[in-house]
């Protein structure tokens, strides 16, 4: 391993249960345990899986005049409503630049005056660089001094109680802040799985006996990067730097759904974010291409790369596989790609060449495996 990986305060625990480790945004982080991805995979989508999440950017957004302040600002940067989010409620954002691209996508909660943010590993110093360069009047604060763990699964609530009763309560994108023996933590409702489960902020101090606390249960098993890569696969979800990235827009990555009416064109608040007139012109008139779900009809996965085609033999590409791998739920191989929008349709016949071989591809609906979360 080199000396330059961070580490994240589980990183002994992870040693000790087994996990293989590998570079990963910066960290040595688990990829899988002697369980092994498939069984880790599916063990998460019939009783509850715990993430080490520790690697991505927790982060405190804060305006001398409280929370509005501080939403109207980060709205600045975002295409998203933060003035009309509940206190104890988060929403999924996006970062844009000025051609429209997604630099980053987040989560961010509105917690009492302040909101809370998690950004992605890979991004998050040049994340928090962003917001305090564009966030006037507000503070910016990184939160180095808490782990992030994620419990998954269908059991997720039933192991949680145990430890923090009130989370019975909670529905899906609610967070609380929740005293424990464990010290205050942080919760939301939330992952990124497909399945029930949370999220889980805890001091660094504490983290390693959370999660002794958490796994001393039957239904958990550790989960490492593998699994949680075809979790999300299986459940539609974008993964930063390979599905999502600078030069694709939230139209064509298929997430119009996370930009409310209000800050689109005719809203209250519409606009204002970078790249808002190539974003609200998409919304309007479509983009030239779009994020699909993909089903090869072989065995084989079509994995990142795959150029894609209209034809079985001769033409041009016409598309590329972003993300791809055996959905252990579905039981055969899934994938998901960018196509031209007139080729979008569910159903939709093409190629992908693998190893020099066109083999055929279905357009198919995103989520492979139904969602599961509590609303």
């Amino acid at each position: 391993m080199s000396d330059t990986l961070r580490r994240t305060p589980l990183h002994a625990l992870h040693l000790e249960l087994g996990a293989k480790m590998v570079p990963f945004a910066g960290y040595d982080m688990p990829v899988q345990y002697p369980l092994g991805v498939m069984k880790e995979h599916l063990h998460t989508r019939a009783d509850a899986g715990l993430f080490d999440v520790s690697h991505m950017g927790q982060v405190i957004v804060r305006a001398h005049d409280g929370y509005d302040a501080a939403a109207r600002a980060l709205e600045a940067l975002v295409p998203v409503d933060l003035l009309g989010l509940g206190a104890g409620r988060q929403r999924y954002g996006i970062f844009t630049n000025e051609a429209g691209g997604i630099l980053d996508d987040l989560m961010i909660a509105h917690r009492d005056d302040h909101l809370f943010v998690v950004v992605n590993a890979a991004c998050k110093e040049a994340d928090i660089a962003h917001m305090r360069a564009g966030l006037t009047g507000c503070e910016v604060e990184e939160i180095a001094d808490r782990a992030l763990l994620a419990l998954q699964g269908p059991r997720a609530e039933a192991v949680l109680i145990g430890l923090l009763p009130d989370v019975a309560g909670m529905r899906f994108m609610d967070v609380a802040v929740l005293d424990s023996d464990h010290g205050e933590l942080w919760v939301s409702r939330s992952g990124y799985t497909g399945e029930d489960g949370f999220e889980i902020s805890v001091a660094n101090d504490n983290a390693e006996a959370f999660a002794r606390a958490l796994l001393a249960h039957d239904e958990v098993e550790p989960i490492g990067l593998g699994a949680r890569d075809s979790l999300r696969l299986e459940a539609g979800l974008c993964l930063y730097g390979h599905d999502i990235d600078s030069t694709t827009t939230p139209v064509e990555a298929a997430l119009s759904w996370a930009i409310q009416k209000v800050r689109r064109n005719g809203g209250a608040r519409s606009g204002g974010f970078p790249g808002a007139e190539v974003v609200l012109e998409q919304l309007e008139n479509g983009a030239s291409r779009r994020r699909v779900g993909l089903r090869p009809e072989a065995r084989a996965p079509m994995r990142e790369g795959t150029e894609l085609y209209d034809q079985a033999e001769g033409g041009v590409s016409v598309g590329r596989v972003t993300s791809g791998a055996f959905g252990p739920t579905i039981g055969a191989p899934m994938s998901m790609g960018y196509v031209p929008s007139e080729m979008a349709e569910t159903g939709t016949m093409l190629y992908g060449e693998v190893r020099g071989k066109r083999m055929p591809v279905k357009v198919a609906k995103m989520p492979f495996t139904p969602a599961n979360f509590k609303r």
